[in-house]
């Protein structure tokens, strides 16, 4: 038996109900985001100290470690979604 969805207007949806929509949709979009913004706030704090390294090569390191950021935490988000639908799934469903 196929579940019938209800269809929804999202053109008149404001920006926070849109954030506030998808922070329940996939929370782990919401980790990700957080720690880019942290990881560029950490960049921005320790440019000052970097020494002799030069400003490009200083960014192109900061860009590998806020993807590798997000990129871990959207893994984590979906190694669990993945987990707890397959493997943590109730007997009863059948």
């Amino acid at each position: 038996m196929s579940k019938t969805q209800q269809v929804f207007d999202y053109s008149e949806e404001s920006q926070a109900e849109k954030f506030a929509r998808k922070s329940k949709d996939s929370p782990f979009m919401i980790v990700g985001i957080l720690g880019l913004i942290g990881v560029c706030g950490f960049g921005a704090y320790k440019y000052k100290h970097r020494g002799n390294m030069s400003t490009s090569v200083f960014l192109m390191q900061l860009r590998v470690a806020a993807q590798g950021t997000v990129v871990t935490a959207l893994t984590i988000g979906l190694a669990y979604t993945l987990a707890k639908e397959h493997l943590f799934k109730d007997k009863k469903e059948k």
